[in-house]
């Protein structure tokens, strides 16, 4: 997916790369996958700000996306590639052969007209979904399932994916985008292919409105606080000293923060390539 950079007419779009959405084949979605999506502004149900820089943003409307793809042994064709104002990727309408409308996460290089299948006995075709344990090893995957029937967790993100490496009894071993490694049970789904908009890191919003057009308010500098309101607030002039943390006082970088007795540990064998734990 390409992207442009725009001629410097105004301060705006003097440092703006811009996406070209040269795949995208609709400008309205499908109005019987929509459904209405509020706004909180950060706020709880008592109206009192519990999540900092949130609010405004332009008004969506949520796509119901398959994340499943549990209509197995029914042939679908793909009639659109959409961008969603929701996620990174693209999304695509199919139409299965009974006449059911889903919208599915667009794999990249999905075109209009293709046939796309799931379930046990599904080819290995781009846009097909099946069985980790049916999967060849060495496959670019994506949506995967952490449960069976769950529904994708993981690499869903614009141009992300995960490789299947190996085979080790019921489980599969699957090589994900962070660096991790780890076994997810055969029976668990997932998609072919790679995540559509795999240019959208290469974007450069440009100014500041169009973050305020995505719902995200100006964030304040935790160096520029006092002491009582972030732990690196506070001192005379301009102050550097100790490590970068959180509000709640943990540590940017190399602290964990995952429960050592959590039962999935077991499953994973390789851990993410953290800042200290390369």
């Amino acid at each position: 997916m390409p992207v442009k950079r725009l001629r410097p007419i105004t301060p705006g779009t003097r440092f703006r790369v811009a996406n070209t959405y040269a795949e995208l084949t609709a400008s309205k979605p499908e109005k019987s996958l929509t459904e209405a999506l509020s706004k909180s502004g950060g706020r709880n149900n008592q109206g009192k700000m519990t999540m900092r820089y949130i609010g405004g943003g332009h008004k969506r409307k949520y796509r119901i996306v398959d994340f499943r793809r549990d209509k197995a042994g029914v042939a679908a064709e793909v009639k659109t590639v959409e961008y969603d104002p929701n996620r990174s990727a693209f999304i695509s309408l199919v139409e299965y052969a009974d006449g059911e409308k889903r919208y599915i996460i667009c794999p990249n290089g999905l075109k209009v007209g293709t046939k796309i299948n799931s379930g046990s006995g599904a080819t290995p075709d781009l846009g097909n979904t099946l069985p980790l344990a049916e999967i060849p090893l060495g496959s670019i995957i994506h949506n995967i399932e952490m449960a069976p029937g769950q529904g994708g967790k993981i690499c869903r993100s614009a141009g992300s994916y995960a490789q299947l490496a190996a085979r080790d009894g019921k489980y599969v071993v699957v090589k994900l985008p962070s660096g991790e490694t780890r076994m997810i049970l055969g029976t668990c789904s997932a998609t072919i292919g790679s995540v559509s908009n795999p240019d959208h890191s290469l974007e450069v919003k440009g100014k500041a409105g169009r973050s305020r057009w995505l719902g995200r308010r100006p964030r304040t500098r935790p160096a520029a606080m006092n002491p009582v309101d972030h732990p690196m607030g506070g001192g005379e002039g301009r102050s550097k000293g100790g490590q970068p943390r959180s509000r709640n006082g943990i540590y940017s970088q190399g602290q964990k923060t995952r429960d050592t007795n959590k039962s999935s540990n077991k499953l994973i064998i390789e851990r993410r390539k953290g800042i200290r734990n390369k």
